[in-house]
């Protein structure tokens, strides 16, 4: 049968769900604290405490000094005693000595118990803590406990969440005992416990309801590109197959919407758009504007200004396109990363013909399109006077406008092109050490220095780089007039740039190092031997291994070597010492006449037929490459093999 302990430890450990070990470690630290207000001992005095699990028993130990004579039984134990618990106790020591009371008395025993209530509470919170913590940025269920005006109070088990109002969607309302779904948005420790953040307007929110509801989601079949939401309006979501034959749209939709209507339903019935994503931005962005039709999109990607796409529309689509509070074209925008314009047919078309009317630079265009103009302005005014247009005059209106806005964009391009040729030549006309030079070694008044570099300027280069540009953008600047702008340029003129440092490349400065030849006489068992390449960066390689590419010998006079120093040999023989001697070379003795033309050294080695091996440097691969030179009879010629 349990004793009384065993079920109260277990009851205790169900109703807080905590781990045994932290229970036991709870009881054991109230022990500690009951004994320490019960005898009144100090805090630097060490006491520790020992639960046993089955019967409930505590034993408390105490830190005593062992002593000859105990004057203060608290803090102090009689060698005797010390002896029959630790043998080799001595006196001036310390040692654990039980000093567990016979009855801790009401106060200790209140004590305890405070003790193991507040470690309990302090566990439980830690452990929701780190149980929520893992499941912050995921979709949770609770049911609602309270409603006040600035917050909903949401139950998720052992744990309460807070849902704000601004975290709420527009128009929503709760009623107490609800089920709800919620998106857990932050978890972070406070005195009283874990605060959970939730949320039901994140963009995540959404992405997980679409988890949950379609499978090719969760397979991987299906990609959500990307996500564009106001809470309680209208929501965008790309998606894309990532296989063949599968439509995204049609498996996030479902049969006859029920996938999608789900989602609506929990989401308070917001409109939601499934948009497949497509990697041309032209195509993207006029499906992204859905259930707009669109006419024409066209794309300026100005580095300075962004990227922007003017979009035409037929002018009965114009307020679908931007949609109520312009919250379609805001979500477009959101989901594409584009600006986007917006502007109706004829719109564009009365646009079109000012400008060929008022700019030069579209002449030849306009000449080109002389004989359509009267036809486009005849469409505009039956249009302005709210006469019928028919569909082969709207055709006409958006081939114009096309037309027009692609020469648009190739002068825009031409300009660009023009702007980085004159960057370039800026930049070589500025000095190099301009760029490496900071604003603040200029010299340049507190004022205007803190003016230049609150704009983004660092280093002189960027400056005089701006002002040969256009000197308009520094002019632009608080407090910066003609005088400031002649004080600017006066001040990055006259200061002396240091010279940068060249910086030579490893490939360039191996490709301008001089091929070196080592020459040396080794032995060689048989003729047929063959020389294996020694690499420069790693040993030879295993026998059987052909050198991919050796480089030929050449030589004056068919000498198989080059004209070289002998200086220049010995310095090089350092170097590749170690790759000689893997090669089985050896330092040399004295050469003899025949050598000396060779500008090689000599190693006398036993009786047999002798060879000169050649060592070069190849720059292409960056390896030591090893060639052997012999000769086939008196008289001969040295060749290599």
């Amino acid at each position: 049968m349990k004793s009384e302990f065993t079920l109260a430890f277990n009851e205790i450990t169900e109703r807080f769900g905590l781990p045994k070990e932290i229970v036991m470690e709870a009881i054991e630290a109230a022990m500690v604290s009951a004994y320490r207000r019960s005898v009144n001992a100090s805090s630097a005095q060490g006491v520790q405490a020992k639960l046993n699990p089955e019967t409930g028993e505590v034993r408390v130990f105490v830190e005593k000094e062992v002593v000859d004579g105990v004057q203060t039984a608290q803090t102090e134990v009689e060698l005797e005693e010390a002896l029959k618990v630790d043998p080799e106790a001595q006196v001036g020591g310390v040692m654990l000595v039980e000093s567990t009371p016979k009855d801790f008395g009401r106060v200790a025993a209140q004590t305890a118990k405070q003790v193991i209530l507040q470690r309990l509470r302090e566990a439980e919170r830690d452990a929701q803590y780190e149980e929520f913590i893992e499941r912050e940025g995921d979709m949770v269920h609770g049911t609602v406990h309270s409603i006040t005006p600035q917050a909903v109070t949401v139950g998720l088990g052992r744990a309460e969440a807070i849902l704000p109002k601004n975290q709420q969607i527009p128009g929503e309302q709760f009623r107490v005992r609800d089920r709800v779904r919620v998106y857990v948005l932050e978890v972070r420790k406070s005195p009283r416990g874990p605060v959970i953040v939730v949320t039901r307007t994140h963009p995540n929110m959404l992405r997980r309801l679409l988890e949950m509801e379609v499978p090719e989601i969760s397979q991987g079949l299906v990609e959500i590109k990307g996500i564009a939401r106001e809470a309680g309006k209208r929501a965008k979501v790309a998606v894309f197959a990532l296989r063949d034959r599968i439509d995204p749209v049609g498996a996030c939709v479902g049969l006859r919407g029920v996938r999608i209507q789900s989602i609506v339903r929990d989401l308070n019935d917001e409109k939601i758009d499934i948009i497949e994503w497509s990697p041309d931005p032209a195509l993207f962005i006029a499906k992204s504007l859905s259930p707009a039709r669109v006419s024409g999109v066209h794309l300026d990607d100005d580095p300075q200004k962004g990227k922007t796409a003017l979009v035409v529309v037929p002018e009965d689509q114009l307020s679908l396109a931007i949609g109520r509070a312009g919250v379609n074209a805001r979500l477009a925008a959101r989901l594409t990363g584009w600006r986007i314009d917006i502007k109706s047919l004829v719109e564009s078309a009365s646009e079109a013909l000012r400008l060929l009317e008022a700019d030069e630079s579209f002449a030849n265009l306009a000449e080109r399109e002389a004989s359509l103009v009267p036809q486009i302005q005849a469409i505009l005014l039956k249009k302005e006077e709210n006469r019928p247009v028919t569909p082969e005059e709207y055709q006409t209106l958006t081939s114009f406008v096309d037309r027009l806005q692609r020469e648009v964009g190739a002068a825009r391009s031409a300009l660009r092109q023009a702007r980085l040729e004159r960057q370039a030549e800026l930049r070589a006309a500025i000095p190099k050490g301009a760029y490496a030079s900071a604003l603040d070694l200029v010299g340049l008044p507190e004022q205007l220095l803190g003016v230049l570099k609150a704009s983004g300027y660092e280093t002189a280069g960027q400056v005089l780089e701006q002002i040969g540009m256009d000197s308009d953008r520094i002019l632009a600047l608080p407090d910066v007039g003609p005088r400031a702008l002649e004080d600017i340029q006066q001040a990055l003129s006259t200061f002396e740039y240091p010279e940068p440092e060249p910086i030579q490349p490893e490939a360039e400065a191996a490709a301008e190092a001089p091929a070196v030849e080592v020459a040396v006489e080794a032995e060689v068992e048989e003729p047929g031997e063959a020389i294996q390449p020694v690499s420069a960066a790693a040993p030879a390689g295993e026998e059987g291994e052909a050198p991919s590419e050796l480089l030929p010998v050449a030589g004056p006079e068919g000498t198989g070597s080059e004209v070289g120093a002998p200086e220049t040999l010995e310095k090089v023989f350092e170097s590749v010492a170690g790759e000689l001697v893997l090669a089985g070379i050896g330092s040399g003795e004295e050469p003899d006449e025949e050598e000396e033309n060779l500008g090689a050294k000599k190693k006398k080695g036993k009786k047999g037929k002798k060879a000169i091996r050649t060592v070069e440097y190849d720059p292409d691969s960056g390896e030591m490459l090893m060639t052997r030179l012999r000769k086939r009879g008196a008289g001969d010629e040295w060749e290599g093999t």
